[in-house]
């Protein structure tokens, strides 16, 4: 089968209208009906990527590359924590605001944020997404982290770090974000965890 027919038969298999699907993804009813009819062959990765999250599969199945007796069924469960502070354990009641399920499966420990603001948004880490975090004190430098300013709450950057000074390197289309700069030795700056997963959030 086709990209466009496997596309329309996870839609179908779980009940959802091209209008329904086109709230879940944020792309439009008529780009959807021509991804499905075949009018539109060359659907960038992303949207792939998009569509297999929003209807609970696989990029792999949904270009044909995979039988749908291993569709993708997430199964972890992991805490969306709505900030991170200094003051308060890492999974404080009062931090979490609800759980996302993923199909990680290994015996790391993970916490999930929702997105807020545009600092990322160049590296597709845009406004309301879910971010899956695997926490650790320690990520080589470019990679992106979750990353605790003295006693701030937590911001998600690429990390770097050179002798003393760490630099948190913003990637926006939007130039009023700029690189952080901090001397360890007067500013404590702490590495929670690495980005591992960027999921679109649904309501």
């Amino acid at each position: 089968m086709s990209l466009g027919s496997n596309l329309r038969a996870q839609r179908k298999k779980r009940g959802l209208t091209l209008a329904d699907l086109s709230e879940k993804v944020g792309l439009s009813r008529q780009t959807l009906s021509r991804y499905e009819n075949g009018i539109i062959a060359n659907i960038p990765p992303d949207n792939i990527e998009r569509l297999a999250r929003a209807l609970e599969t696989t990029p792999a199945l949904l270009m044909g590359w995979q039988d749908d007796f291993n569709a993708y069924h997430p199964t972890r469960r992991i805490p969306i924590l709505g900030r991170i502070s200094a003051g308060l354990p890492l999974y404080a009641e009062e931090q979490v605001e609800g759980s996302v399920f993923t199909d990680l499966s290994s015996a790391d420990e993970y916490f999930a944020l929702r997105v807020k603001g545009d600092s990322m948004d160049a590296a597709h880490i845009f406004e309301g997404n879910i971010l899956i975090v695997r926490k650790q004190d320690m990520v080589e430098n470019g990679e992106i982290a979750v990353v605790m300013i003295g006693d701030n709450d937590a911001t998600v950057k690429r990390f770097y770090c050179h002798d003393q000074t760490v630099t948190l390197m913003p990637q926006s289309t939007n130039p009023r974000h700029l690189p952080q700069i901090y001397d360890m030795a007067k500013t404590p700056v702490r590495v929670i965890g690495k980005v591992v997963k960027n999921e679109i959030a649904f309501e």
